[in-house]
């Protein structure tokens, strides 16, 4: 029962370097997806289980589903635009608020709204590449480790019982990180910056134009979200838990029409100049349906055998989630281990959504930071790797972005947070 589950995740992971034009359709994405999905669905029906996917679909996938195509139309309403000198300070403060957006808006939300604007400082640039690389790690990844809102695996963490609050633990973390990246990313950019030709130079202070945001008013709707995940809740709501099944889904409500004010209180041209479009959003919707309703029985097993896999100190986690997160999706990954990790109890000391907190800081910090490793690991990593793709940027190859980035510069950073915050 659970080699659907790790037939979607092979797929996702294969598909779009075995067959690029084929996965491109998103038709052809739920064909794969109905076709593993289904089967398995009524086969956990018949099975009496059917009590325990309805939970999976309705209670995971679409809060997880609605928060991410809020924060995506939201964004995507967002326009920044204009050209600066690319000096190493503006790229470091750049790569800075995103690092920081992250978290409040998500990494998806966070990369779409600043990677367009990052192309059209450095357009002049001949030596761009490592600044979008350093854009992949620390703002579609590491930076969204500090909320619910900041990448997937926390926020269905955060449905699983974690608090809002209780990911700001991981502060140390996450400014260690940020910290260590962002030096090496300024000592890199400033060797690049001098060897950049006067030309090219001249070329930019001749072309510069003043900064300007359009769509001002999804700020206030950005807002609404983070508000709602944070208060509308059964914690701050009891009415949310005992009342009528409706009520369970009135953050989702808020949600929705937070996405109609959006698109229509929105100038069009702001999403045309963003290249706006429903795909990607579908891409995410059709994949995760089979993979919210694949895992049921993965989870089931995984919760019952636990103690058996030998998995009990927070080093393992990190690295087994980390690792895994690197090559398939870091949602459905962060939720098997945290059900390894229920599976161990039960425990005698405080704990966090039903787990310890130190291995549920592991598997929070894994699933986040790994997801930058390959361009597979996170969504928004092939998304920004696309789009500068198509402005003219050179980018790596999937092996070439491992081997000239990920393992030289990433892995390690990785590996000296383990080292001080996890141990052994």
């Amino acid at each position: 029962m659970a080699i659907p589950f790790a037939l979607m995740l092979l797929i996702i992971a294969i598909a779009p370097l075995a067959f690029p034009e084929f996965w491109e359709s998103n038709r052809n994405k739920l064909i794969l997806t109905l076709a593993i999905g289904v089967p398995t669905a009524i086969a956990l029906v018949c099975m009496g289980f059917g009590k325990n996917l309805l939970h999976q679909i309705f209670f995971d996938y679409i809060p997880f589903i609605m928060l991410l195509l809020t924060l995506y139309v939201v964004t995507g309403g967002i326009r920044i635009k204009g050209d600066v000198v690319a000096t190493p300070a503006v790229n470091a403060a750049i790569l800075g608020w995103g690092y920081v957006l992250a978290s409040i808006m998500g990494t998806t939300g966070a990369a779409m709204l600043l990677i367009r604007p990052l192309l059209d400082i450095n357009k002049q640039r001949t030596k761009k590449v490592h600044t979008i690389l350093f854009f992949i790690a620390m703002v579609a990844n590491c930076g969204g480790v500090l909320t619910p809102l900041g990448d997937p695996p926390l926020f269905l963490l955060y449905l699983r019982g974690a608090p809002f609050l209780w990911f700001f633990k991981l502060l140390p973390q996450w400014l260690c990180t940020g910290a260590v990246l962002m030096i090496i990313y300024v000592i890199l950019e400033r060797r690049y910056f001098k060897q950049e030709p006067l030309s090219a130079r001249k070329r930019e202070i001749r072309e510069q134009s003043p900064m300007r945001i359009k769509g001002k008013v999804n700020f206030i709707y950005l807002l609404v979200v983070v508000l709602s995940v944070l208060f509308i809740n059964p914690t701050y709501l009891p009415f949310m838990e005992s009342g009528p099944v409706v009520l369970k889904f009135l953050r989702e409500f808020v949600f929705a029409a937070v996405i109609f004010l959006s698109l229509r209180t929105t100038q069009p041209t702001v999403r045309k100049y963003n290249h706006f479009s429903w795909a990607p959003i579908t891409e995410v919707a059709i994949l995760f349906i089979g993979i919210f309703v694949t895992m049921v029985p993965a989870m089931m097993y995984l919760n019952l055998h636990a103690a058996e896999l030998g998995f009990n100190r927070p080093y393992q986690f990190y690295y087994m989630t980390g690792m895994l997160s690197s090559f398939l999706d870091n949602s459905p990954t962060a939720i098997a281990f945290y059900e390894v990790a229920q599976g161990l109890g039960p425990f005698t000391g405080a704990t966090v959504a039903g787990i310890t907190p130190d291995l549920l800081e592991a598997i929070s910090i894994a699933a986040v930071f790994f997801g930058s490793l390959t361009y597979i690991g996170n969504g928004p990593n092939f998304m920004v790797a696309s789009i500068a793709s198509q402005e003219g940027v050179k980018m790596p190859s999937f092996f070439g972005y491992m081997w000239k980035f990920s393992l030289r510069i990433l892995l390690p950073v990785f590996i000296l947070i383990q080292i001080i915050f996890l141990g052994f």
